[in-house]
């Protein structure tokens, strides 16, 4: 009983601190995966250093339609399987959306960061939690990234995934701050950051210097995904290997990255 006591008030911590779970996000995107896309982003050169070396910033931009969301989620999925069993290595990540806004101000955006690196510790938020739950008050933008900070540094690597960057909030310069403040974190703990955006100029100069990479949808990715409607063409279509190749090279041609 107390066990089950000390669960619950965990959970209520946790929730307190966001009740915003991006998980389910996860599951849809990387279910829409046809196996093998995204595969050269993981196999690239540019991708292998972001990985294994601290202290990197992947910063991968694309038109929309690209299918960055996508590869946001290839990353995440990469990432937890490749160390789901190393306690000391930990994986965060945010997927910013326009139509949620109200939900991504930046310290609702750190806060959700810091409730996903404490799932296995939440008891170091208690007393974050006390030092609030009687005022009835939020904690500050400043108290949540030090405490972020502070359990950053308790793992030996972070990986820090943000998609879609350019929906994040941009009135009262909440994009600017959260951004900056990330970068901040970042030189202070060795965090590694993966971020995806549009091709918006005033974002990309936050990354300069950073390792850049474009998304496109590569002609093998796009040829897979094709592959696994084929059965969806008319008969005379997908009984003739032929015909089945030519349209897939002009579907290629037509997509264009897209």
């Amino acid at each position: 009983m107390r066990s089950r006591l000390d669960r619950n008030e965990e959970l209520e911590i946790l929730n307190w601190l966001t009740p915003i779970d991006y998980g389910p996000q996860q599951s849809d995107f990387i279910n829409r995966r046809r196996e093998g896309t995204g595969q050269w982003l993981l196999d690239s050169d540019d991708f292998q250093r972001w990985l294994n070396q601290s202290k990197q910033t992947l910063f991968c931009q694309g038109m929309p339609g690209a299918g960055k969301t996508i590869m946001a989620s290839i990353v995440i999925n990469h990432l937890h399987t490749e160390y789901q069993n190393d306690v000391n290595i930990g994986t965060t990540y945010l997927y910013c959306n326009f139509r949620r806004q109200h939900e991504q101000r930046p310290a609702d955006l750190l806060a959700n960061l810091l409730k996903q690196l404490v799932q296995r510790r939440p008891e170091c938020m208690k007393s974050l939690y006390d030092d609030h739950k009687d005022k009835q008050t939020r904690p500050s933008f400043n108290e949540i990234s030090k405490i972020l900070q502070s359990i950053i540094a308790d793992y030996r690597r972070v990986f820090i995934i943000i998609d879609a960057l350019d929906e994040c909030q941009v009135s009262d310069g909440g994009r600017v701050k959260f951004l900056s403040e990330m970068l901040n974190i970042q030189a202070k703990t060795g965090a590694n950051i993966f971020a995806t955006s549009r091709f918006i100029p005033e974002i990309g100069k936050q990354f300069e210097g950073s390792i850049s990479l474009e998304i496109r949808a590569s002609d093998e990715d796009v040829k897979r995904y094709i592959d696994s409607h084929t059965l969806q063409l008319p008969s005379f279509a997908s009984n003739n290997p032929d015909l089945v190749d030519e349209i897939k090279t002009e579907i290629v041609k037509a997509v264009n990255g897209m």
